[in-house]
């Protein structure tokens, strides 16, 4: 058994191009490097000490006090 030849490989990648085309496969590797670079940033980011994303406002709520009662059934 062992590993493949080149052979084998072409003949992968060949059927994997049948299957999914190469736009769509060219989409999903734009985005997969999309990705890998947000996180190098986030990374980046993080080691500066910098927050990478804006911190949220703090909301402020109102709390609103209420007595529960049973329900009498007439």
């Amino acid at each position: 058994m062992g590993s493949f030849s080149i052979w084998h490989w072409i003949i992968v990648l060949v059927i994997v191009l049948l299957v999914f085309g190469t736009k769509k496969l060219r989409n999903i590797g734009s985005d997969l490097g999309g990705a890998v670079k947000g996180f190098k940033d986030g990374m980046k980011g993080a080691e500066a000490g910098t927050p990478s994303a804006e911190q949220p406002s703090q909301q402020v709520g109102h709390t609103i006090d209420v007595k529960a009662e049973e329900k009498v059934k007439s």
